[in-house]
């Protein structure tokens, strides 16, 4: 781990660096070699966020069809005073990104006067940094602690002290199947005390064809996404599958009330991916699943959550009840 402290205004910033560019190429061989060896093929949904792939998913965000940005953002803006009033004066965001989903939270609770610390923890060193200086620049007299690593091995690096609150938004514990997310939870709680909290972003169930269009729009934006998988696989590991020779698939699995988004082959397809010692091939119509994203219903996020050893607090939603975001306290 590397730790380094700096200042910005008159706050400090210290970004702990836990996991760095070889372990995350490591990661990648690991997943490529277990899941394209797997039947059906699979790909977790992680990799899809190189630079391309980000940009990419910003402007999904941005798209008609797909809603889930729009509706949590529209229950953060009118319930940020409440989260904040909750009393936390640590605010810790997993995925943080560019922190551009809580910095309503972040204003709120520095005007009620709470705000102590933020903790940004992210996979991206690069965007942790610039993040970090930017909010540290907004909130004079906070300190920022910045954790580089991923929810698979590093929940345990989150910083402990105050009453803190654990912000994971945009609907991302979806992607974990249930005993992914008993193990996230089980986790996450283990390194919190009594009386922290957790404000969690969940999608809740509604039309089959609804959630259908927010993953497969009109425009193709999320097919270029999902294609883009490939062209990180070809560039990370040195193969050749062409891009273009996979076609765009999402469906609703009713049994386990998800959407999953798959990459069909158009035709044969061979290739070796030298960096792993392995060659590939897919038969004409061969799919790989690329994406779960879990809908959860109201009482079932409270039961998840109740078994982690969390008691939900508040449990709001849009106007639309489209999505949900729930804050629990550890008990």
């Amino acid at each position: 781990m590397t730790d380094e402290r700096s200042s910005a205004g008159d706050a400090d910033v210290r970004v702990d660096v836990h996991l760095h560019p070889e372990a995350i190429t490591e990661a990648l061989r690991i997943d490529a070699l277990s899941g394209l060896t797997a039947r059906p093929k699979t790909l977790p949904p992680k990799w899809f966020y190189d630079d391309v792939g980000s940009r990419l998913f910003d402007e999904i965000t941005r798209l008609p069809e797909y809603y889930p940005t729009r509706r949590e953002r529209e229950i953060l803006e009118r319930e940020a005073p409440a989260i904040a009033a909750w009393g936390a004066d640590t605010l810790v965001e997993l995925g943080a990104g560019t922190a551009t989903k809580t910095r309503v939270v972040l204003d709120a609770m520095s005007r009620a006067g709470h705000l102590r610390r933020y903790v940004p923890f992210d996979v991206s060193e690069a965007t942790l940094r610039t993040s970090a200086a930017e909010i540290a620049q907004r909130h004079p007299g906070v300190s920022v602690h910045a954790i580089v690593g991923d929810f698979d091995h590093h929940l345990g690096t989150i910083p402990d002290g105050g009453r803190r609150l654990v912000a994971f938004l945009g609907g991302t514990i979806g992607n974990m199947d249930v005993g992914e997310r008993k193990g996230f939870y089980a986790e996450l709680a283990g390194g919190l005390a009594p009386g922290d909290g957790l404000l969690l972003g969940a999608d809740l169930v509604k039309e089959p064809e609804r959630l259908i269009a927010a993953y497969d729009d009109a425009a193709g934006v999320t097919a270029r996404f999902n294609r883009n998988v490939i062209s990180v696989l070809d560039r990370e590991l040195d193969g050749d599958l062409p891009p273009d020779a996979f076609g765009h698939l999402a469906r609703w699995n009713d049994t386990e009330r998800r959407i999953e988004m798959w990459l069909e082959a158009t035709r044969p397809l061979a290739s070796r991916l030298e960096a792993i010692d392995l060659d590939v091939t897919f038969e004409a119509g061969e799919q790989m699943r690329t994406e779960i994203s879990c809908k959860f219903r109201p009482e079932d996020i409270d039961a998840e959550l109740a078994t982690a050893g969390f008691e939900l607090v508040e449990q709001w939603t849009d106007a639309a009840g489209d999505f949900s975001l729930n804050l629990a306290r550890l008990r």
